[in-house]
């Protein structure tokens, strides 16, 4: 069983930042993937960044140069630093932790993300 619990979230212009954060309940060594997903109404969910456990990062296109994932082992905490948000970055942002070994995702509550032109 894996908690996470996500902070970070909030109402932004258009060009500005914004540090999500996703605190888990265990050992981040021990969770193979962790990554961030985001949603808006009427979507299904996308991933837009992971890391692992060995510290290899992946991003999806939309954000690629402008997010950055990263990861606090001592603070058993996953960051996602957006920059230069734009409109469409307006979603619900999730963490999800994945024991690859058990084939079990877990997810956060989600965090608003809102982006003004």
């Amino acid at each position: 069983q894996v908690q996470l619990v996500e902070s970070g979230g909030g109402l932004v212009q258009a060009g500005g930042s914004l540090r999500l954060s996703c605190a888990t309940s265990r050992s981040i060594f021990s969770i193979e993937r962790m990554g961030w997903y985001r949603q808006v109404p009427g979507k299904q969910r996308e991933l837009i960044a992971d890391i692992t456990n060995g510290g290899i990062t992946n991003y999806a296109d939309s954000v690629k140069g402008r997010f950055t994932i990263s990861r606090d082992n001592a603070k058993n905490t996953v960051y996602l630093q957006m920059n230069s948000l734009k409109p469409e970055d307006t979603a619900v942002y999730y963490c999800a932790a994945d024991l690859l070994t058990i084939a079990r995702r877990y997810w956060g509550q989600g965090t608003q993300v809102t982006v003004s032109s």
